[in-house]
């Protein structure tokens, strides 16, 4: 099993909308970064992990827990030149663009970028390096099991 960390906007699909869809699943579209796609095609399989963080906000961090739904396919907002992801070089018999099916097993409180860089165990967590504006990026299994603690923990101060 691979894990993954996948940026959102929360304009564009926060974790509230996920939850809020039909089995909690949303399509993620509009990666266009060609190393991103291909973690998405080359890497990603169903069942994965996958941290949902919501990028560009007031608070940005990771808000919940969900897994990969489905296969890498054809991203069909290329094709629409209403969307803001359109790309007029792409074609249905060669598209550039893929997507994968996030389907988000449960919120968590939001684990901030001071929090996570706060926690040693997570010194080498790509998302808290310098620079790095991947919307996908590989998770260790170290750092998602670190991650899943800290969730917990938060979670479980929350309730008191």
């Amino acid at each position: 099993m691979n894990y993954w960390l996948m940026k959102s906007e929360p304009a564009e699909c926060s974790v509230a909308d996920a939850l809020a869809a039909p089995d909690a699943t949303v399509p993620w579209v509009g990666v266009r970064n060609y190393q991103a796609r291909n973690f998405m095609r080359d890497a990603m399989r169903v069942g994965d992990g996958v941290l949902f963080y919501h990028s560009s906000c007031a608070e940005p961090g990771i808000v919940g827990i969900a897994r990969v739904a489905s296969a890498a396919r054809p991203d069909p907002t290329q094709f629409d030149p209403n969307s803001p992801y359109h790309d007029a070089a792409s074609t249905p018999e060669s598209p550039r663009w893929l997507l994968v099916d996030v389907q988000v097993l449960r919120k968590i409180p939001t684990l901030t970028l001071p929090r996570l860089r706060a926690d040693p165990a997570l010194a080498e967590l790509l998302v808290l390096r310098k620079g790095n504006r991947l919307s996908i990026t590989p998770v260790e299994p170290r750092h998602w099991d670190t991650i899943l603690r800290l969730a917990d923990a938060e979670a479980a101060a929350s309730r008191t």
